[in-house]
């Protein structure tokens, strides 16, 4: 049997502008999204981003005049939003190639083959290419619900365009099971 649609135009279902919703909304789920529609995990993120809270005050790596540091995390429906912040002390603009969360062993022995698990981020909110000179920017980035096992670590890493100012900050399994519940978070439509 054909299908009613072949393609699907977007932008009807995800419209930006405030006050009006287009006429066909409809709620649309993405597989990597589970229960969650895209435009609640973009209100969750951008609720998130305006509230601008600082619930993690330990984790951040600093040099080079430039400072990479997690604000918070929080926990939805199987999603983990990271709350991360970039400050540019310097004079010079610091151009982002990418981000990577990764999983990797917490001590490393030499001689020992190194285990490491990439996760993808599943979406991203004010992920901007560029952290102007003495200033700051502020992203959330969603990923799919996860915990460490044992003597494992999540290992954050801010990656420059043409530069070696390569930041990276490491998160505890300990940290990861505080993240703080949504469900109390008030969302800002």
């Amino acid at each position: 049997k054909e299908p009613e649609k072949l393609s699907l135009e977007m932008v009807d279902f995800l419209h930006s502008g405030e006050g009006n919703l287009p006429s066909n909304k409809a709620d649309i789920y993405f597989k990597e999204l589970g229960n969650e529609t895209p435009t609640l995990v973009r209100l969750l993120m951008s609720t998130i981003h305006k509230q601008d809270k600082r619930l993690v005050k330990h984790i951040s790596a600093k040099q080079f005049g430039m400072q990479f540091g997690l604000k918070a995390i929080y926990a939805h429906n199987g999603l983990l939003y990271f709350h991360t912040s970039i400050r540019n002390t310097t004079n010079m603009r610091y151009q982002i190639d990418y981000v990577t969360f990764k999983v990797v062993d917490k001590a490393v022995t030499t001689q020992t083959a190194i285990q490491e698990t990439i996760l993808q981020p599943l979406r991203a909110y004010n992920d901007l290419a560029v952290v102007a000179p003495k200033s700051e920017l502020r992203t959330i980035y969603a990923l799919e619900s996860f915990s460490l096992p044992e003597g494992k670590i999540l290992e954050i890493s801010l990656h420059e365009l043409n530069g070696g100012r390569t930041l990276t900050f490491t998160v505890d399994n300990k940290d990861l099971v505080r993240a703080r519940a949504i469900d109390d978070l008030e969302l800002r439509f």
